[in-house]
């Protein structure tokens, strides 16, 4: 085995987002002469970032103080707010909750953001490596955490290795800062082998699935915010929406489902469709064209569900450390301030890890998340009860005595018979896309079909023999991309058998199967440098 080749810096950071990329930009302000690289799975910056996106602009301000003098290319103030409860065939609309009152934000796309931060980070000498997927972490002989490794290119699925094949190259650093978004593949290696979340409860998650749009000349109106809850989804399912006008008579739209849900045979993609077509939506988007679509995991265990963020060598910020604001729904200006946090703290202490934790804690950063930490696992209980809480906990700003507890969202799944579901209409209509396979195309999804499956699942039997009974295969129904199918093939005996089949070549990198799966038998590994969606605007 020839030996990799190797490249040392002082600090590797994982993942271009916006906490990554405020960390490099504010540890190279803190001291130019820092070595520091940013390595990014996707093909160039921003292409596999999604999000709403309103942010709130106090950290961005703080990091780059002229900031509006040269905005994003997408940067709209944020104007009217609506707050709705959606029914069926119509709304309610409803006071704007505080945490929801956005005068004074602004609308943006966090991919074309993360595009425009990406170069200022470059001229402060930062490297930022786009295409290059940290496969694996590596250590120290003493088990610190080393740097990361990047994984091969040019590998067959079936293993060997093709004409084009390049061997990845190990990032060596004395500090390594996880920034890869939530469910990250490296992150979750860490969490286990140093118990981060020893203390800590389980994480938890949302699917949020988007599309931007183009409308016809004059519905729009830039900087109006929208968002409602209530149907689709029903009163035992957490869901909602936002929609977000911007300029150039554009639309951002999306739908939010939490991973807690318990109906095995709920769609989140579909529910999304489904909201597309209410009366409040449809009139919006007739004659409309779709620019581009995406989904990806939301962090949404907040306060009690944060780990540990340090570890010897080893540090986490934003969504990876998992500090969104599920209320506000922003996490933005909390992955700025962390990353610029963890920035500060490295200066002042030699690059050393040790430490950042407690300063985590004790920054305003984590004021807010215990300040709303009750909200969200109140809904567990169903939507009543969870608003009524919700009213308490706004009204004594987090003051109760309790925390409420999270559990993992895999096992919150009854099994079919188990559950009493409401009747779900998933018709789609007149609206696109028309199915999921069209959203894998709008996400502009590639993978060279002969890589290896970056889908690992540990026992397939189990899919056969025991998920379709208990559960009906519900990763045919959670995967907002179609990857996992359950198809029948011809046997040797010349009998008919069921089998997992894997698209994986459509998988936009969301990590919801790694997250629902109610086996845990799924995990998702980084593919090859550059493969996956490319987002337009996102």
């Amino acid at each position: 085995m020839t030996e990799r080749e190797t490249m040392e810096y002082d600090v590797v950071v994982v993942g271009a987002g916006p906490a990554g990329l405020s960390f490099a930009i504010r540890l190279k302000q803190l001291q130019p002469e820092t070595t520091v690289c940013v390595i990014e799975k996707a093909s160039t910056v921003g292409a596999q970032i999604l999000s709403g996106a309103v942010i709130e602009p106090a950290p961005l301000d703080a990091l780059l103080p002229g900031w509006r003098d040269n905005p994003p290319p997408i940067c709209v103030p944020a104007g009217e707010d609506e707050f709705w409860l959606l029914s069926k065939t119509g709304g309610r609309k409803l006071p704007v909750p505080p945490g929801m009152n956005n005068h004074g934000n602004f609308i943006v796309s966090l991919g074309a953001m993360c595009a425009w931060l990406a170069p200022q980070a470059e001229a402060l000498g930062v490297d930022v490596f786009p295409g290059f997927a940290a496969a694996d972490n590596i250590y120290n002989e003493d088990g610190s955490v080393a740097g990361v490794r990047i994984g091969d290119m040019g590998v067959a699925r079936d293993g060997t290795h093709k004409s084009g094949y390049t061997q990845g190259i190990d990032i060596k650093a004395k500090v390594t800062v996880l920034a890869e978004g939530a469910r990250g593949s490296l992150t979750k290696q860490l969490i286990k082998r140093f118990g981060l979340d020893r203390d800590a409860d389980p994480q938890g998650y949302s699917i949020g699935i988007k599309e931007l749009w183009q409308v016809p000349a004059g519905r729009v109106t830039p900087g109006k915010i929208v968002h409602s809850f209530g149907w689709p989804a029903d009163t035992s399912t957490y869901g909602g929406s936002f929609l977000y006008h911007l300029d150039g008579d554009r639309i951002a739209l999306g739908y939010v489902s939490g991973l807690d849900y318990r109906d095995p045979q709920y769609k989140p993609w579909e529910a999304f469709q489904q909201w597309k077509n209410h009366p409040h939506v449809k009139p919006l988007l007739e004659g409309g064209n779709i620019l581009s679509a995406g989904a990806r995991a939301i962090v949404t265990g907040g306060y009690q569900s944060l780990p540990k963020v340090e570890m010897p060598g080893a540090i986490l910020i934003g969504d990876t450390a998992g500090l969104l604001n599920v209320p506000k729904i922003k996490g933005t200006h909390q992955a700025i301030r962390s990353g610029m946090l963890a920035a500060e703290h490295l200066a002042a202490n030699g690059l050393q890890a040790a430490g950042f934790d407690a300063a985590l804690r004790a920054s305003p950063a984590m004021a807010e998340l215990k300040q709303v930490r009750n909200i969200k696992p109140g809904f567990k209980k169903g939507l009543w009860v969870g608003m009524a809480n919700a009213a308490w906990e706004t009204l004594t700003r987090g003051a109760s005595p309790w925390t409420l507890k999270n559990k993992p969202d895999w096992c919150s799944l009854e099994k079919i018979g188990e559950y009493e579901a409401p009747k779900r209409d998933y018709v789609t209509r007149e609206l696109p896309p028309r199915d999921r396979l069209a959203g894998v195309y709008f996400a502009a999804t590639e993978h060279d079909e002969d890589q290896p499956v970056h889908l690992h699942v540990a026992d397939t039997n189990i899919c056969i023999e025991r998920c379709s009974i208990e559960y009906d295969n519900p990763c045919t129904r959670f995967c907002p991309a179609s990857v996992y199918e359950i198809v029948e093939d011809a046997m040797p005996d010349g009998s008919r058998g069921k089998r997992l089949q894997i698209n994986a070549a459509n998988c936009v990198h969301c990590k919801t199967c790694d997250i629902k799966d109610p086996y845990e038998i799924i995990t998702w590994v980084t593919p090859e440098g550059g493969s996956g969606p490319n987002y337009q605007n996102l």
